[in-house]
């Protein structure tokens, strides 16, 4: 998928995506951020922030900046800023391949479901690192391929069809971890047979 392609399919989804997707990725994006060591004070970066799903769960003691590509998911993340008068929440319309923050701004990033949607999810990793502190945590909600072959196949089959709803089949973790150098302390899932992993990682630049 290119950039246009998430926009336009982000865009059609922004009024429904709360109600399809937000009881499935709250707790996920829950149990993330109860590991990421977010202290008072501390500035957190959330990029791929879509309609806000995760807004709520930041201690209103640290600064959030949330970015996103698709203007109508940010509209509805702002309606939720406001609804709920979260003072520490700023949100900017921004490519998180491309992020305009000077490097070392924030102490922590999250990306929760964003690295599979994201044309260049590599680029969106290496930009996450130049802009988070040194042994900042970097938390990334998503689904990985399976390393099964039997299961890999069908995902990396799938993925062209699954690319036309929004996001890859075929991304691996070994991503995060080879191409992106990464150092993961730590990957979880909510239940054991999830199809969705919780990655804690530490930015070692």
């Amino acid at each position: 998928m290119n950039r246009e392609q998430v926009q336009k399919i982000y865009s059609q989804y922004s009024s429904v995506y709360d109600w399809v997707f937000s009881p499935l990725f709250y707790p996920r994006i829950r149990m993330g951020l109860d590991r990421s060591g977010i202290q008072d004070g501390d500035r957190v970066l959330e990029v791929g922030v879509g309609t806000g799903i995760s807004l709520s769960l930041y201690p209103d003691t640290c600064s959030v900046v949330g970015v996103d590509l698709t203007r109508k998911m940010l509209e509805r993340a702002r309606d939720k800023k406001r609804s709920m008068g979260l003072k520490n929440v700023d949100l900017v319309e921004m490519d998180a391949e491309n992020l305009t923050f000077a490097d070392d701004s924030f102490d922590h990033s999250v990306a929760a479901f964003v690295v599979t949607v994201v044309p260049n999810p590599e680029k969106m990793v290496s930009e996450m690192k130049r802009v988070t502190k040194k042994n900042g945590s970097i938390i990334i909600l998503n689904h990985f391929c399976s390393d099964s072959g039997f299961v890999m196949r069908l995902e990396k089959l799938f993925s062209p069809l699954c690319e036309r709803w929004g996001w890859r089949s075929d991304v691996g973790v070994e991503v995060l971890s080879n191409h992106c150098n990464l150092q993961i302390e730590e990957i979880f899932k909510k239940t054991r047979l999830d199809p969705w992993s919780i990655v804690i990682a530490k930015n070692n630049k």
